[in-house]
């Protein structure tokens, strides 16, 4: 395996990781085929948490897991973007993280789930 196919194997773990996002920039929202039996109404709040964050806060925003399985939420904004507001950001990320707890818990739950299901 050369370099390029490594960093092609790196980056599509990478995206496996990641549930689901939105972008402010091209008003767009992502969720992973990789979790799609999860139920209609979960998916449907995430997308919900995803575009109200970009709505307000602006740039994108993305919930991954992450090593340990912990589900992460992470804002990105454009360098030319002088809308976005960092404190803003962490201060909404918290916010969500509060609110949801208990959903986040479960998603936890389920993608340590899909990890073992997938090891066998």
């Amino acid at each position: 395996m050369d370099e390029k196919d490594m960093n092609q194997e790196a980056l599509k773990r990478e995206e496996e990781k990641v549930l689901c996002g939105a972008n402010s920039y091209r008003e767009q929202y992502f969720f992973n085929p990789r979790f799609s039996l999860l139920p209609k109404e979960v998916q449907e709040s995430l997308q919900k948490i995803t575009v109200t964050y970009t709505e307000e806060i602006g740039g994108v925003f993305l919930m991954q897991f992450g090593e340990e399985g912990r589900l992460e939420l992470i804002s990105i904004a454009e360098e030319t973007d002088y809308l976005y507001d960092p404190i803003g950001a962490e201060l909404k990320k918290k916010q969500i993280q509060k609110d949801y707890k208990e959903l986040f818990s479960k998603l936890e739950e389920y993608y340590a789930g899909l990890q073992n299901l997938e090891k066998k």
